[in-house]
């Protein structure tokens, strides 16, 4: 397992940061039964054996089973009698939480709310890394600044970071973060696959830019690049995507990754999902990818991406198969900038 800096922090954390949304057993709870309701027992285990692989990184989100996976996480801590100083724990506020309405978003008053309720289902003091969890256009983002910053200053929160936001809000935070002296934010949760890669239109520049960690989640698509599904295959019965489609991609480019994919799974003898993982591990602005899992065999699989290396030509093949169309900005900056690279100046002849 390697380790790499939170952000621009101190921080160390593991590259595979395991994810909780399927920690609940709550039969009441909808969408979340859907992704995953496992019990204490079973969630245990899988924490157990993810420590032992050396994940150190533990993201969940107070609205996942409404609570119930802070909960379990909190308990299988505490059930597997590890020490708080060697565990990362992240969790996010944004989510609708109870009928009112100001039971979500990123208002001061929700976010203060919200991370009491947090710190007594996990059973701690403190919260390693505390992220709005969705974009509030409501609430000023001046706002919900101050009141992280509160947080952080009250030693209830160490370090803030923000998910599915736009690049020009992000940028937009930080400034008005320095300005004011305010914690920043230093990491961004965002979707991100060998079938998306949205995100390196605007975000990875921002990111890079700035020292942001990047936290994928969602690396095999809600299962969909799994290598269980294909154009003219059936949906297994057990999967998350048969019950909960989410998140959007766009089927015939996600087919031909997979195609490759496959072939350079059975190049190095490991699975579809193995290789996706591999992909994303390789990419510099990475900081960290969640998995999730529903059983220690899966969790087992996706760890071991951790030991795959692709060769230089495997990810050339990758990166080409799911290229993105070039759009606006973009096709126009490397036409006008060829002239501007950073090198030495040298005065024509």
């Amino acid at each position: 397992m390697k380790y790499n800096q939170l952000g621009r922090t101190g921080l160390y954390v593991s590259e595979i940061c395991l994810g909780t949304m399927t920690f609940g057993g709550n039969e009441e709870a909808g969408i979340w039964k859907a992704i995953g309701s496992l019990p204490q027992p079973e969630v245990d285990a899988i924490v157990g054996r993810a420590l032992a692989a050396g994940v150190n990184f533990f993201d969940t989100a107070d609205v996942y089973s409404f609570g119930a996976s802070e909960e379990r996480l909190g308990q299988a801590l505490k059930n597997l009698g590890v020490a708080r100083k060697d565990v990362v724990i992240a969790t996010k506020v944004y989510g609708q939480m109870g009928p009112g309405p100001n039971d979500r978003g990123a208002s001061r008053g929700h976010i203060m709310d919200s991370v009491k309720a947090s710190l007594d289902r996990l059973q701690t003091d403190h919260i390693d890394l505390y992220q709005i969890h969705g974009n509030d256009s409501v609430t000023p983002v001046e706002e919900t600044l101050r009141a992280l910053d509160d947080l952080v200053s009250q030693g209830l929160v160490r370090y803030v970071g923000v998910s599915n936001w736009q690049a020009w809000k992000i940028a937009k935070a930080l400034g008005v973060s320095e300005a004011k002296g305010y914690a920043r934010f230093e990491t961004l949760q965002a979707y991100y696959t060998i079938a998306g890669r949205d995100l390196e239109r605007e975000l990875v520049p921002m990111l890079t830019s700035e020292k942001l960690g990047l936290m994928v989640w969602s690396p095999l698509a809600g299962g969909l690049l799994s290598g269980k599904f294909g154009p003219s295959s059936n949906n297994p019965e057990d999967s998350r995507r048969t019950n909960f489609d989410f998140p959007p991609v766009e089927r015939d480019r996600a087919w031909k990754c997979v195609d490759v994919m496959r072939e350079v799974g059975e190049a190095h003898g490991v699975s579809v999902a193995r290789v996706a993982l591999a992909w994303l591990l390789a990419k510099p602005h990475v900081m960290s990818i969640i998995i999730g899992a529903k059983t220690v065999e899966q969790l087992d699989d996706n760890l071991a991406a951790v030991g795959l290396t692709l060769t230089p030509e495997e990810m050339a093949r990758l990166d080409e198969v799911s290229e993105m169309p070039a759009e606006y900005p973009g096709w126009m900056l490397p036409r006008q900038g060829a002239a501007r690279v950073p090198a030495p100046f040298k005065r024509p002849a």
